[in-house]
């Protein structure tokens, strides 16, 4: 089962959701900060809480309707909050930062993302379009040893816009050298990753871990390996 009857040539990748499993090492971040600086918190408790947060979050920056610093304070702030756990901006604010440094640290990938990586890779032209900021993102890559797979990374600092903007994806296909018949894109947002490709002119697949329902003209898999039905 093939996506198209035109040749692909290049294959992208989003990163965090996809290959780098951001829950789990965000979790590990979370625990090594919040015990480092003896935050009284039950930490299962408070990375359940912060996770839909973040994704909200995530939701307001990929729309430009907040900043950077709005997001890592802001998801924070929210978090304490919403624990009733009493804390002060500044004890936050390091927080973040202390965060921001330890998660590219951790190194988990999805099942099957090294697999599928070698799979691929005689066989496409391999690339990473992001939203994440573009010196953690480069070193997600390189702690988790998945650098040399890709021929070009792009992130929306470079681009100047998030996905879904079809700007990063013309931008993507720029730095690729490659044109969008022969490009298809694989991430875990219908609507930054999937939506944003199709508006784009790429074809898209859905990388749907958490089996979430979606209409049935949507390519998706629920493991990184079911690429190979369709690559």
């Amino acid at each position: 089962m093939k996506t198209t009857n035109i040749t692909i040539t290049d294959v992208f990748f989003d990163l965090d959701h996809t290959l780098w499993d951001f829950e789990k090492n965000s979790a590990l971040a979370f625990e090594t900060v919040l015990k480092k600086h003896n935050i009284p918190v039950n930490i299962p408790d408070f990375i359940a809480v912060y996770v839909p947060i973040n994704l909200e979050y995530w939701n307001k920056y990929r729309k430009d309707e907040i900043s950077q610093i709005e997001l890592r304070f802001g998801r924070l702030k929210d978090t304490f909050d919403a624990i009733n756990h009493r804390i002060d901006d500044a004890t936050i604010v390091l927080l973040s930062e202390e965060y921001i440094h330890y998660l590219p640290k951790f190194n988990h990938l999805f099942d099957g993302a090294i697999e599928i990586l070698d799979y691929l890779k005689p066989k496409y032209k391999l690339h990473i379009i992001t939203n994440g900021f573009a010196e953690i993102q480069d070193n997600k890559l390189n702690n988790s040893y998945i650098t040399p797979y890709f021929m070009t990374i792009t992130n929306s600092e470079m681009a100047g816009v998030k996905k879904p903007n079809p700007l990063i994806f013309e931008h993507a296909l720029a730095k690729a050298k490659t044109k969008k018949e022969n490009s298809i894109m694989i991430g875990d947002c219908i609507e930054a990753d999937v939506q944003g490709a199709i508006n784009a002119g790429i074809d898209a697949i859905f990388f749907n871990e958490n089996n979430s329902k979606v209409a049935n003209d949507i390519k998706q898999i629920t493991h990184l390996l079911e690429l190979k039905k369709y690559l």
